[in-house]
């Protein structure tokens, strides 16, 4: 299957994720504990991984999978990065006001490029620098508002410490992403017996979460597997299948292209997303929404057209064609 292919659905299943989670909502909030959604995606993504990997075992010669304990152990890094992540997350939160903390989570597009060159040591041409920063300047454009919507000066009136977490949010983002990418490429393994390491442990991350937060509430609502599928509806178990089918199809992604493929395809997703509420929602669409569709498609063009498309180059003449120089007369 070619990248662009699996990059295609991916902006098209992330696009219809925050519309299927506000369409699973009732009266303005949410019937089931939400913190069972990431568990579930988790078990669905280690399910069918489990189930090609079954496959590609009775196929001969066997699949190539390394059981040693060094390379296992690496598998838990990006699950405990995703949870530092998230809690880093909600403190941003505390800090800056919503718009701010969407406006700064652009920065993962930036800090991806860099960690992307820093750790993978993938070497990227000024033009596709330039994209790259373009696409960060696209999606924060889309996002920002009119100064009669809202206060122009809110995005600078935070305290100091509410920027230093978006930016160690940004990092730790690009951070868990550029070293998925690591894990994938380290070796010559199958895709479904690395994705069955990584959604084991996600797994076991997840039911850690639930059962903290059962301590936190003192079990009031009993364990979290008695309620496990409480206030669940066709809506929600669409959200879980998205969120699971989202997660294999970057699994891919990191496999046999790249984070930077990655973070295009979520980004267009997010502009895809503001047009699609446009239809179904209240939302209304903003001069600032349309400047940023255009400035994120100038992006996707600089990064992945040949260089030959966007620059007239000089046409070089054959030697055999070069014209000889007469010699001056003495």
């Amino acid at each position: 299957m070619q990248w662009y292919v699996v990059a295609s659905l991916l902006t098209l299943l992330t696009s219809s994720q925050g519309i299927l989670t506000t369409l699973s909502q009732s009266d303005g909030g949410y019937k089931y504990d939400y913190a069972t959604i990431p568990f579930l995606a988790e078990i669905f993504k280690l399910v069918v991984s489990s189930i090609f990997l079954w496959r590609e075992c009775k196929k001969s010669p066997p699949p190539r999978m390394t059981t040693e304990w060094k390379t296992v152990r690496l598998y838990p890094i990006p699950s405990i990065i995703y949870l530092i992540h998230n809690n880093v997350q909600f403190a941003t939160l505390t800090y800056v006001d919503t718009s701010t903390y969407q406006i700064m989570g652009n920065l993962k597009i930036v800090t991806t490029g860099i960690l992307f060159r820093l750790f993978l040591k993938r070497k990227l041409s000024n033009l596709q620098w330039m994209a790259i920063v373009l696409l960060a300047v696209g999606t924060t454009t889309s996002q920002v508002k009119g100064c009669g919507e809202a206060s122009c000066d809110s995005l600078f009136s935070s305290p100091i410490q509410g920027y230093m977490l978006g930016v160690l949010s940004a990092c730790l983002s690009a951070l868990a992403g550029v070293y998925t990418e690591f894990l994938m490429k380290k070796n010559n393994d199958t895709l479904y017996w690395q994705n069955v390491q990584l959604y084991t442990f996600g797994a076991i991350f997840n039911m850690g979460r639930l059962f903290l937060d059962d301590f936190r509430g003192g079990f009031e609502n009993g364990p979290w597997w008695d309620r496990l599928f409480n206030g669940y509806t066709i809506t929600t178990w669409l959200v879980v299948l998205n969120l699971g089918s989202t997660g294999l199809l970057v699994s891919w992604l990191m496999k046999y292209a790249d984070n930077i493929v990655k973070v295009y395809s979520t980004s267009m997703a997010m502009l895809l997303t503001m047009v699609l509420s446009v239809f179904l929602f209240t939302f209304k669409p903003t001069l600032q929404l349309l400047l940023g569709i255009i400035i994120c498609i100038m992006s996707l063009q600089m990064y992945f057209a040949p260089p030959s498309t966007l620059v007239d180059l000089p046409v070089s003449v054959p030697a055999s064609q070069s014209v000889p120089v007469k010699a001056a007369d003495t």
